[in-house]
């Protein structure tokens, strides 16, 4: 049984990560949603800490935290000037686009539950799941484990970064 204290902190890392993420991706300047960007993927670190994964939070801190928000930055000051407002989006289809993000909120909600509902009522070792236990299921490389679809979607990530620079650059 984890303690209270443990949960409460993983409450609170996650709480972050939920808070940052949101206002990174609805700031209007620029390098406020890098630096809000940073502070997700320290929480994400310390998240990986708190599951004893010391080696994958360091890499985090290194590659993510270090490599890519620079990589951000960079690009952030070459192609724009940081302290100007972006412009506000003008759309008509802003009750398509709310109906489509809540349609795909809840498909990834649905495919939530019911797959961490299979992954605890199948295995008899998840039983009474631990954080550890959860942190293997998440990150391990065996069977029925996340880490490979973790890391691609990293590369991904990584590509569409690239890529973006690519497309300031003929600008």
């Amino acid at each position: 049984m984890e303690s209270v204290g443990s949960t409460i902190g993983y409450w609170i890392i996650a709480l972050a990560i939920v808070i940052f993420s949101v206002l990174t991706v609805t700031t209007r300047k620029i390098l406020r949603a890098a630096t809000y960007l940073l502070f997700v993927l320290f929480a994400t670190a310390a998240l990986y800490f708190k599951l004893d994964y010391e080696f994958l939070g360091s890499v985090q801190i290194a590659v993510y935290a270090g490599g890519i928000v620079v990589l951000f930055v960079f690009a952030i000051l070459l192609t724009t000037h940081p302290g100007d407002n972006s412009e506000r989006l003008a759309s008509r289809k802003r009750v398509l686009g709310l109906v489509g993000g809540i349609a795909a909120a809840g498909a990834c909600a649905w495919a939530l539950c019911t797959r961490c509902t299979d992954m605890f009522t199948s295995l008899p070792a998840m039983s009474n799941p631990t954080m550890h236990r959860i942190g293997e299921a998440m990150l391990g490389t065996g069977y029925e484990q996340y880490l490979l679809p973790f890391e691609a979607v990293s590369v991904l990530l990584l590509a569409c970064i690239i890529g973006g620079v690519v497309i300031a650059r003929k600008r």
